[in-house]
């Protein structure tokens, strides 16, 4: 996805609630941790909550990963 296909919104510590699980890393994202909402622009119901490296990083990952 390129940055114009997506939304992308900051998630402050104290805005976290709830675990989601980040996409780039499969690692969790803890209730009190700042992160970020990618919200595909066509796909609303497919937002996923991402680490702030991960997302940074997410063009270097080798696929599948």
């Amino acid at each position: 996805m390129g940055d114009e296909e997506e939304e992308v919104h900051r998630v402050q510590p104290f805005e976290a609630r709830k675990r989601y699980t980040c996409p780039g890393c499969n690692s969790p994202i803890e209730v009190g941790m700042g992160h970020l909402v990618v919200v595909p622009r066509l796909a609303p119901d497919l937002r996923r909550h991402w680490h702030r490296p991960c997302w940074a990083m997410r063009d270097r990952r080798r696929p599948g990963r």
